[in-house]
């Protein structure tokens, strides 16, 4: 049986990888948005880098995004200059269309395992209620689109750090492909403790028809209903794991090269409308979801303190917000606390404390604080959030002076897809697939112009 690839949203795209004479522990680095409060972290990854090909020197890390507008045109050209120096000097080299399979090992895991595969941007829409082949799992913060789109929009090449969930609990796509005797790419340790790294390519009609044929299965309409719920609108195939900007910021462009297209139906074979991500199973053994906590900086946290009791209050939902001792014994009233309670604990300075929602509005406790963020933050114009990974973290941020840190809880990742289908997009920021130093590594590339 042939699978129409176009009714997955699926292409096989032609792949760039490094040539065998790169030091690929130098070439990948992390994904662009972690570490974006710890320059220290970047500074590092400067230094190991140093004039050796990186992939470094082709993404934007966001913990400059804060920097003045020459500084961030200046790093946005070197940028594109250095995609057209890779793409001219061989650095970066072609392979047969295909996709990449992937098994990372990380500090928290033994294996991780993925495929890279190219996805159709118009089977995509990230605002609420949309009922696509390819779903958003978080509400997408636009305001953090428009510096995204001033990186990608002039780029001759893109580079995933993509995470895109499918819900396999059969093993069907990705791990059969374990089996086969593929061509190896690379095995190599990663950078500042990110794990070792290993990846084969899959290219050939019969292993892009298993995948296809098995993808298919899972987006079946009647699966889909039995699975999920007799009253389920259209099938959702994929689900947004991590990288949700960086997909709505190429969903974004391509929506603006249609629009500025005197024919967007010649446009339609652009490789613009595609963008390069990794699938991962949601029943892999090695992938968790963790919590994404936040930190505030630069704010008066009694006045936070006091705004939050009459937003809760205006709510119809009372909160308390006490300072305790320290954090054991933050942890005492947390467990204590009912499991109808929100119960948020949080450390600002030297003090700790709690905060507490009866009666909360909503059912996810990421949803609780971030409606009183929401409400907040416009009023402090020099506060600033970061969404944090890692109880560590938390900490160490919030412990700041001005600061605080708000610890969250981890969802389960087995209700996220029907989660999705019931009720649509989580809050923003809800979920992390796993700690900091377990996010995606760049190293494919493709390009994304003609």
């Amino acid at each position: 049986m042939t699978i129409d690839l176009s009714q997955l949203a699926l292409q096989v795209p032609q792949i760039l990888v490094p040539n065998p004479r790169v030091d690929l522990h130098r070439w990948a680095v992390i994904a662009c948005d972690q570490y974006t409060s710890e320059p220290a972290y970047w500074q590092e990854v400067d230094r190991l880098v140093g004039d050796h090909p990186s992939t470094l020197r082709l993404v934007f890390p966001e913990v400059y995004l804060e920097a003045d507008e020459d500084e961030t045109a200046a790093r946005i050209a070197a940028i594109n200059r250095t995609m057209q120096q890779y793409l001219a000097d061989g650095t970066l080299r072609p392979l047969e269309p295909g996709f990449v399979l992937v098994d990372r090992k990380t500090a928290h895991a033994p294996s991780r395992k993925g495929l890279v595969v190219a996805l159709d941007l118009e089977a995509y829409d990230y605002r609420p209620g949309a009922d696509t082949l390819i779903r958003a799992t978080e509400g997408t913060i636009v305001d953090r689109l428009p510096p995204r789109i001033r990186v990608r929009e002039n780029a001759s090449i893109e580079l995933p750090h993509i995470m895109v969930l499918i819900d396999d609990p059969e093993h069907t796509v990705i791990e059969p492909l374990f089996d086969r005797d593929l061509p190896p790419l690379y095995d190599f340790e990663l950078m500042l403790g990110g794990g070792h790294l290993r990846g084969w390519h899959v290219a050939g009609g019969e292993l892009i028809g298993q995948v296809a044929e098995r993808l298919a299965a899972l987006a079946a309409p009647e699966r889909f209903r039995q699975r999920y719920a007799e009253t389920a609108g259209s099938p959702m195939l994929y689900a947004m794991g991590d990288g949700n900007h960086s997909f709505a910021t190429a969903k974004a462009i391509w929506e603006t090269l249609k629009a500025e297209a005197e024919d967007p139906t010649a446009l339609m074979q652009h490789p613009a409308r595609y963008a390069l991500v990794e699938l991962v199973n949601l029943h892999d053994p090695g992938l968790e979801f963790e919590a994404i906590h936040r930190a505030v900086f630069d704010v008066d946290v009694d006045a936070m303190a006091a705004a939050a009791q009459d937003f809760f209050a205006a709510a119809g939902t009372p909160c308390q917000w006490r300072w305790l001792p320290d954090a054991r014994a933050v942890e005492a009233e947390r467990t204590a606390a009912p499991a109808v309670v929100h119960a948020i604990p949080f450390v600002a300075g030297d003090r700790h404390g709690l905060l507490t929602v009866a009666e909360p509005a909503y059912t996810l406790v990421v949803a609780t604080l971030q409606a009183f963020l929401d409400d907040f933050l416009p009023t402090q114009p020099a506060a600033r959030i970061d969404y944090i990974h890692g109880d560590a973290a938390v900490i160490r941020l919030g412990s700041k002076p001005q600061a605080i840190g708000f610890s969250l809880p981890a969802i389960s990742k087995h209700d996220l897809f029907r989660t999705i289908v019931k009720d649509g997009a989580l809050p923003r920021k809800t979920f992390s697939m796993g700690e900091a130093d377990e996010k995606r590594f760049y190293l494919e590339a493709r390009r994304i112009t003609p």
